[in-house]
């Protein structure tokens, strides 16, 4: 069914419904709770200058990273929030060290879906008032329903994914995502507090003029890599390309799906497994860059075709418009 502008997202899931290969009832609960989640967490952004929660909590993550206040906060919303829906038996998040079980209301483990969520990418940029977000993965546990959630149910491969999406929180607030039937759109109307479908069937144009990459790093890059910024960056047809860097990938990635571009986070030698996490970051934004008509590779391979291995895995991770990442290919497949 085509998608009409105007549309609430509750209403555009009821209508949409049949394209979902499972309970559309379970879907609209775990959309609902995510959406719920993210207008709050909305909420103390918007205001994040006036109130004391900006800067550090002088802790680290698992990934040795420091935390920030909000990034704290937003996985506190979205772990509470999706414990009190009748859907998840289970949540890995970014911030936590491991997975955690969730038990059903008649306490024996019935639910059926795991969520994996990046509850605020790109919170260094809170301090300088720029665009953040979430990004989020849904999958079917693999183990029996009525025993507890295991580490199995958890690393599944990006193709396994029955949704995934963000909520960019910028000038304004959206929510993105896919249930393997084509990318949509919704925009906060804060007056109202509801999500309107305002970006309906999001495509990457085939073409793209902007590659987004941390160019400070270039030194440390493989050579593939180096080759293709130089070949962005050469005089010639419709080249160069447009360098847009913003150091969030939600951010990043939703400029270069409306406009056309390359992300790339290649490793390194100084980061040799890159930087993004499979579970949290790569695989969700694969799934939707490839419903949206866009590819995602970590090199050689298709990023949804890699097997995890750990919770907190990380690999290189280039997305965008296909002829745009077709190119970077040709360049990576000169060198081992």
């Amino acid at each position: 069914m085509s998608p009409k502008r105007n549309q609430t997202l509750g209403e555009f899931i009821i209508e949409n419904q049949d394209s979902f290969q499972y309970s559309s009832g379970e879907l609209s609960k775990l959309i609902n709770a995510i959406r719920l989640a993210a207008k709050v967490v909305n909420h103390e952004v918007s205001k994040a200058g006036l109130i004391d929660i900006l800067g550090g909590v002088g802790e680290t993550n698992i990934q040795g990273e420091d935390q920030q206040k909000l990034d704290l906060f937003a996985n506190d919303k979205f772990i509470q929030t999706l414990k009190n829906r009748e859907i998840v038996c289970g949540i890995a998040s970014e911030e936590e060290d491991s997975f955690i079980s969730i038990n059903s209301n008649d306490d024996n483990h019935q639910n059926k879906y795991v969520v994996l969520i990046d509850p605020l990418d790109g919170s260094s940029n809170i301090d300088v008032n720029v665009s953040v977000g979430t990004i989020f993965s849904i999958y079917r546990r693999v183990t029996p329903i009525g025993t507890p959630v295991t580490m199995e149910d958890f690393l599944q491969p990006g193709h396994k994914q029955v949704a995934a999406g963000y909520v960019v929180y910028g000038t304004s607030t959206m929510l993105v995502y896919t249930t393997g039937d084509g990318v949509n759109g919704f925009t906060l109307n804060p007056a109202l507090g509801t999500f309107y479908l305002s970006h309906p069937n999001m495509k990457f144009p085939e073409n793209g003029r902007i590659y987004s990459v941390n160019e400070g790093n270039y030194v440390h890059f493989h050579q593939g890599v180096k080759d293709y910024i130089k070949y962005c960056q050469m005089e010639e047809d419709d080249r160069p390309y447009t360098s847009r860097y913003i150091g969030s990938l939600v951010s990043d990635f939703h400029r270069n799906m409306i406009k056309g571009g390359i992300y790339m986070y290649p490793k390194s030698s100084v980061s040799e497994s890159g930087k993004l996490r499979l579970l949290y970051e790569c695989n969700p934004m694969a799934f939707l860059a490839e419903q949206a008509n866009g590819i995602a590779i970590g090199g050689k391979n298709r990023i949804m075709d890699i097997q995890p291995t750990e919770l907190h895995q990380r690999v290189p991770f280039f997305c965008g418009s296909r002829n745009m990442v077709e190119k970077l290919q040709e360049f990576l497949n000169k060198y081992h």
